[in-house]
């Protein structure tokens, strides 16, 4: 039986990736500072620890065994929406770069055979509306629009060179805005998909949802399912170097307020408020990761009716008034 530690266990998209390794056969390890928010955690193990702190990453890593773990899915992150991106810098770079300082660090000293880290298309440059797709390669000469992107590339690059110096196999994802069931949806830290759920749950039909700016930026989502699937096939590629992972069903904010509506089976209009609204477009390929089997088969229509009926019903559990 293959082994396995997946680092951020508590979290949105390390809760979905316990759950698919689980079923492949694994034994899993979770860490994180919590346990999941939504539903129990399927891990073997789970050990609530603070990864900031190297001693920790020592305890995450070691088995009884004494053997190194097969493979580390490190996902632990200080992070949230473009909200908590915009006003919490200071503990993104602190935070995240001492998670994956230490992780690195010790993984590749005790052996571990293969180490998957999940970076972000916030290592990119903003782009225009309309500009032509863009590579894993354009991520340089780095010119990231924020200060999460510039810690995620920083640790790209050590990562690798731990790679070369000790022998472990690296594996990169660049992940485009993730969204499903289990995900943040209130609280500042929630992205657009759960965040226009929430409020078009709790709008009248024909009523007005805010949303930050004019809504003309180009974004792309990525369906839970579809993510952890394509995480696990480039664990076991040979690709190496960083590899987007998404889609290339780009849409307008306005357009995934329809999308929401139409989950919901709503009319909707919005009213554009002062906030955090981001790059002006994203549009990245990914060859890379297609060129190994994987597609997406969620749509965002599809994805966004799953999201919505989720995110609706845990605001009528906690009482909320649903409309």
């Amino acid at each position: 039986m293959k082994t396995a530690l997946v680092c951020g266990a508590g979290g949105f998209i390390g809760s979905h990736l316990v759950r698919f390794l689980r079923e492949k056969g694994y034994w899993v390890r979770g860490v994180d500072r919590k346990l999941p928010e939504f539903s129990p955690t399927e891990a073997d193990d789970f050990l609530v620890l603070d990864l900031r702190e190297r001693e920790n990453c020592e305890k995450a890593l070691a088995l009884d065994s004494g053997k190194p773990f097969d493979e580390v899915y490190q996902l632990a992150a200080d992070m949230g929406g473009m909200g908590f991106i915009k006003n919490a810098e200071c503990e993104i770079m602190h935070n995240s770069i001492l998670i994956n300082v230490n992780m690195i660090s010790e993984a590749a000293k005790i052996g571990v055979k293969r180490y998957f880290f999940s970076s972000s298309v916030c290592v990119y440059r903003d782009m225009k509306h309309g500009e032509p797709m863009i590579d894993e390669t354009a991520a340089y000469p780095a010119l990231p629009d924020n200060e999460y992107g510039w810690e995620k590339l920083y640790s790209e690059r050590m990562l690798q060179a731990f790679s070369r110096k000790y022998g472990m196999i690296a594996r990169i994802a660049r992940f485009q805005n993730c969204y499903g069931p289990d995900s943040s949806y209130e609280g500042g830290r929630e992205k657009a998909p759960a965040a226009l759920s929430r409020k078009v749950a709790l709008t009248e039909d024909g009523g007005d949802v805010e949303i930050w700016g004019d809504g003309l930026a180009v974004r792309n989502f990525i369906y839970i399912e579809d993510l952890v699937r394509a995480v696990y096939m480039l664990m076991h590629s040979d690709l190496e170097g960083a590899v987007n992972i998404g889609t290339l069903e780009n849409v307008t904010v306005r357009q995934l307020l329809q999308y929401t509506a139409e989950a919901a089976g709503k009319t909707v209009g919005f009213k554009s408020v002062d906030g955090p609204v981001g790059v002006a477009s994203r549009n990245f390929a990914i060859d890379r990761i297609t060129s190994i089997g994987w597609q997406p088969e969620y749509s965002l229509r599809e994805g966004m009716k799953k999201t919505y009926a989720w995110v609706r019903e845990q605001l009528i559990k906690n009482g909320q008034e649903v409309k």
